[in-house]
């Protein structure tokens, strides 16, 4: 992820090897970090991409 200050209080960020719809998550919380609006957010090439969830099957296992 990065984050661009700027001298007049815009926050620019740009999040990099997140695929999916879950990139907007992070702008969210940044967001809420910052106390600040999100006035317009460009998708990416990697928003388009399905987003791969590693599954660990001991981790499962003990969950159930």
């Amino acid at each position: 992820m990065k984050v661009r200050l700027f001298p007049n209080g815009t926050i620019q960020m740009e999040t990099e090897g997140i695929k999916g719809k879950r990139c907007t998550d992070y702008a969210k919380v940044l967001a809420k970090l910052a106390d600040a609006k999100i006035y317009s957010m460009e998708k990416t090439e990697e928003y388009y991409q399905q987003e791969i969830i590693n599954v660990d099957e001991t981790q499962r296992l003990r969950d159930n």
